[in-house]
């Protein structure tokens, strides 16, 4: 008991001195989030410029070809489609953005280290920004072309795909401030409301590019 009484001390002190770096490191932390999330933002904001040049390189137009640009084009079965600032589309993006942040608040409590915001943000914009840059690939756009309603799909404008990213974005910041049940039904409400309009929305987008059903197709294709 002598022996045992005798190393109290020095645990004590151990626990101490672990509790005191701890506290130094959370310190240090707090006194370079501003920055740190600065950096984030700035990385974020370079990594939708590497995304739309190289989706300008692979010889997509900056606007539509039609000459001018519009804040709302709504007909889906027409070439200006996916080629102005918004579209029935934007609403996937938006729910990217919920998806990735409801991502980022899972892993962070699996792992037990809580992800910032930023940091969060510039992994859902370079995960966004890579897809953009896939879609507008020739081998998804023959393959939306071929299994989907988008006949006259022959990839997204500049200026179009840059408001995907944005609206992700919206999306993400969003899930932030709203309750997780509102968020839920914001989703929801988005993919019914869009699947009755123009019947496509991100699950059925996501069904028919993973693997087609000709009776989806023959329902989109009657509207």
């Amino acid at each position: 008991m002598q022996g045992s009484d005798a190393h109290r001390p020095v645990i004590a002190s151990g626990a101490k001195q672990s509790i005191h770096r701890d506290s130094e490191v959370d310190g240090l932390l707090r006194r370079f989030a501003p920055r740190n999330d600065g950096i984030a933002f700035a990385l974020a904001l370079l990594a939708i410029l590497i995304s739309e040049a190289l989706v300008y390189a692979s010889g997509h137009p900056l606007i539509c070809k039609c000459g001018y640009v519009k804040f709302w084009h709504g007909v889906v079965n027409s070439s200006e489609n996916s080629q102005h600032i918004t579209d029935w589309y934007t609403f996937s993006h938006i729910i990217h953005g919920f998806l990735f942040y409801g991502a980022a608040k899972l892993i962070g409590r699996l792992s037990g280290r809580q992800i910032s915001f930023a940091a969060a943000l510039l992994a859902a914009v370079v995960i966004e920004g890579a897809w953009e840059v896939l879609e507008n690939s020739p081998i998804i756009i023959e393959r939306y072309r071929a299994a989907t309603i988008s006949l006259d799909y022959y990839g997204d404008s500049v200026i179009n795909s840059t408001s995907d990213i944005l609206a992700m974005v919206v999306g993400f910041s969003l899930a932030r401030i709203m309750p997780v049940w509102l968020t839920v039904a914001a989703a929801i409400a988005m993919e019914v409301g869009v699947g009755y309009v123009i019947r496509d929305n991100l699950t059925l987008n996501i069904i028919m590019l993973i693997h087609p059903i000709d009776a989806i197709k023959a329902w989109q294709s009657a509207l």
